[in-house]
């Protein structure tokens, strides 16, 4: 052995020291593009939307005291003057007692407040229309600058862009808009029993899972990822792959090599290139003690566990997080950011002091029910569906507490 873990941190202390990489450059790009990228300034909006008042049914628009306590038994009658249409300007002026057709969309004329839906009217004939339901003002109304009042911050930096936001930048008329750049991450496999994954094994030897399931889990959280092949435990060949990796990339995850043992190099690696600096070594959580953090220059240069449930724990709890980060989420490190459900446990589950234990579980019968084995299984990840949290300061949970499931997928 080359000794034990240094510079071990807790997990606060570990995302402290993620929160203080910088994030990335921004760039512009189409609206078309901008599903979940995180805006880099604030959105004004030039104009107030809706531009007008606007009738969000078809009926008629009418005074709310006109129709201020209508109903089936008890109806009002008003003056028909006309049918508005969606399409021209609106120079009509409603005079109390009366009202007007409008459509979906439609601009109410002056002295309009409300609209009262088609189905609570009937046309009695010679421009007579009858209303049986009572409005009150704004009724079935988009009032002008609800959405938006120009001048004013529609969406400010740092919103992650859903479709219901670019739809608001759309109608806005924004074509393109500054973002935050995706991460660009280089993904190194290390070790000599590794092969890929269109080679048969022998004995002794796996084929690489880490590379693929790493790649997914960086193209979730809004990543870029390149693959930079096997690699194996030859402490040259691991610098040369660790240089050119984080020359091309804004992120590398190195898996495999970051523990304490004669073939892990990862570490060594890493200190090898210039400007380098190893801020943590080891973890206090299970699984993924064994992970290494440093900067290189002003990149992240992560070494995995090479076990497989191991390296995907710790980039959902961390690594997933760290890249929503650097793409400028403020929110990124916030456990309100997983979504998470609270159900009962089934079975008792202990635990070590001093590290946060991550367990899978699976939802069966409003409980969760532990899914154990070991990290180098695949079928505890495949079999669970989501994660629970056993606290450092805790020895384990009893069957029947309440526990929030952070679900996976």
């Amino acid at each position: 052995m080359k000794g034990g873990f240094f510079q071990v941190k807790s997990p606060a202390e570990f995302v402290g020291l993620l929160q203080d990489f910088p994030v990335l450059e921004v760039e512009t790009v189409a609206l078309a593009l901008a599903h979940g990228r995180v805006l880099a300034a604030d959105a004004v909006a030039p104009h107030d939307l809706p531009l007008v008042n606007r009738s969000c049914m078809d009926g008629f628009a009418v005074s709310a005291r006109d129709a201020f306590g209508a109903s089936e038994a008890n109806p009002a009658y008003l003056d028909k003057v006309g049918d508005l249409s969606i399409d021209e300007p609106v120079d009509l002026v409603l005079e109390p007692g009366q009202c007007v057709g409008i459509v979906t969309g439609g601009t109410l004329p002056l002295g309009a407040d409300a609209v009262v839906m088609v189905e609570h009217t009937g046309d009695l004939g010679a421009g007579t229309i009858e209303i049986r339901k009572s409005s009150a003002p704004g009724d079935n109304v988009m009032l002008r600058g609800e959405d938006a009042v120009a001048g004013t911050t529609a969406l400010p930096a740092g919103t992650v862009l859903r479709p219901q936001e670019i739809g608001l930048l759309a109608a806005l008329g924004f074509a393109e808009i500054a973002v935050y750049c995706r991460p660009r991450c280089g993904i190194i496999s290390t070790g000599d029993e590794l092969v890929p994954v269109t080679e048969t094994p022998r004995p002794g030897q796996v084929r690489d899972v880490n590379s693929h399931a790493l790649a997914a889990l960086i193209n979730a959280a809004g990543g870029t990822p390149s693959l930079y092949g096997l690699i194996p435990d030859r402490e040259e060949e691991l610098i040369v792959a660790v240089a050119q990796a984080v020359d091309e990339n804004d992120v590398v995850f190195i898996s495999g090599g970051s523990s304490v043992g004669l073939r892990d190099l990862t570490q060594t690696a890493i200190q090898a290139l210039p400007d380098s600096e190893v801020l943590a070594h080891g973890v206090a959580v299970s699984p993924g003690k064994p992970t290494i953090l440093a900067r290189v220059g002003a990149k992240a240069v992560w070494g995995l566990p090479g076990q497989v449930t191991s390296a995907q724990v710790v980039m959902l709890v961390f690594g997933c997080p760290f890249l929503r980060h650097v793409q400028g989420e403020p929110q990124a490190f916030s456990p309100a950011r997983r979504r998470t459900i609270a159900t009962r446990l089934a079975r008792n589950l202990h635990s070590k002091p001093g590290r946060e234990d991550y367990v899978r579980v699976r939802l069966e019968a409003d409980q969760a029910h532990p899914v154990l084995g070991k990290s180098g299984l695949l079928r505890t990840m495949i079999l669970a569906d989501g994660l629970v949290c056993i606290p450092a300061d805790s020895e384990g949970l009893e069957a029947g507490a309440v526990v929030q499931v952070w679900l996976l997928g």
